[in-house]
């Protein structure tokens, strides 16, 4: 016998992003906070909106997504963010080291920013980013809601929280 409530999806938090950005390193606690409470119940993703004011951001949206093939993509972009400044000094080659701290294959990290392969995904994510009104990061998109986090953190996860409290009350009715 099957668990009707199974098959249902969990409710999706888009985060967009940029790993050069400040504001979205002051973000990580409430992100880390809702990945604890919500557990698989809640789909967290990270999603790409490079700002151009940031050289490095365009690199770092790529080796998040190599990190993210590498089964890290997460840690990956934790450790990035919580070292901004060291990203805007090092670039790439910080990109690179980061990887290879974390125990991925630094070389392959090396290649994929070389090679362009994760641009599409990065392009695809400002796209659609541009295309619903994005403008700054961090913004989260919850149940069909834009909440812009860029100039304040200030009651953002609580009203994520309590958009995902609903969207989970309704699978459960």
């Amino acid at each position: 016998m099957s668990d009707s409530s199974s098959g249902r999806a969990a409710p999706v938090l888009d985060v967009w992003c940029e790993l050069q950005c400040s504001d979205c390193r002051d973000a990580l606690d409430d992100l880390r906070a809702l990945r604890a409470r919500y557990g698989d119940r809640l789909e967290l993703r990270l999603r790409h909106f490079p700002l151009e004011k940031h050289k490095h951001a365009f690199a770092a949206a790529q080796a998040f997504e190599e990190a993210a093939g590498q089964g890290q993509g997460w840690a990956y972009a934790e450790a990035v963010l919580g070292r901004v400044a060291e990203l805007d000094r090092g670039g790439e080659p910080f990109l690179v080291e980061v990887a290879r701290e974390l125990g991925l294959d630094a070389e392959e990290f090396d290649t994929a920013l070389i090679d362009g392969r994760h641009i599409l995904i990065v392009d695809a994510d400002q796209a659609e980013g541009r295309a619903i009104g994005v403008t700054g990061t961090p913004t989260y998109v919850i149940g069909g809601e834009r909440l812009d986090g860029g100039k304040s953190q200030e009651g953002l996860r609580e009203r994520v929280e309590g958009i995902a409290d609903r969207l989970l009350a309704g699978q459960d009715g």
